[in-house]
């Protein structure tokens, strides 16, 4: 019994730790850039060796991955943003205009966590072709969520007609998009509420019936 409890405390120390630091490189990310933050720099501010850190997360490039990976998910669970009871309930609802709230809905708390570092990471990837490389792949894995999302909503009860699942996908993935959310409400200063409100109507004009 004693080796289990302190195996649990273990683990937790080190979720404690992991914590620490992928919340230390978020804000000196952000504040400095991110070639211009020593991973010293997080260690010190996450109040750990820098050691620690290379033993972790190996190195800079995977602290920002999975610093990056945190915020779409939310957490740190393996599972898929289409593996998300979000997304899953989303798929479920019974009409398009169901489905399209869920979906902006969903979207937009993920765009509450992503937006805010995503000029980091792209100047990021523009300093060190390194970064893009974490990244690169044949289709944008955001696209790939929307297209999912368009294929089940055009199908439903109150769907648009003549609007092709194709061209569902573009308009989700252009409305939905961190650019746009970051206009909104960080440079108008809607708040994410009203952002939600306005892309709803806005695609619901587009893609659902009545």
């Amino acid at each position: 019994m004693a080796d289990v409890k302190g195996t649990g405390k273990r683990a937790l120390k080190a979720q404690q730790t992991r914590r620490r630091i992928l919340e230390a490189a978020r804000e000196l990310f952000v504040e400095r850039g991110y070639g211009a933050t020593m991973l010293q720099d997080v260690a010190t501010q996450a109040g750990v060796a820098v050691q620690t850190i290379y033993f972790v997360f190996g190195n800079k490039r995977n602290l920002l991955k999975e610093l990056v990976d945190l915020a779409i998910a939310g957490d740190q669970e393996p599972v898929a943003t289409m593996d998300r009871p979000w997304f899953r309930e989303a798929l479920a609802a019974e009409t398009s205009d169901a489905h399209l709230r869920a979906h902006v809905r969903g979207t937009r708390e993920i765009l509450e966590r992503v937006a805010p570092i995503l000029k980091m990471v792209d100047t990021a990837a523009l300093a060190d072709p390194e970064v893009a490389g974490v990244w690169h792949q044949d289709e944008d894995p955001r696209f790939a969520v929307h297209a999912t999302a368009a294929t089940a909503l055009m199908a439903k009860p109150g769907a648009r007609p003549g609007v092709p699942a194709e061209k569902a996908a573009d308009v989700l993935f252009c409305v939905l998009s961190p650019e746009l959310y970051l206009l909104f409400v960080r440079d108008r200063g809607w708040s994410p509420e009203e952002w939600e409100e306005w892309a709803h109507d806005c695609l619901r004009s587009q893609l659902c019936s009545a």
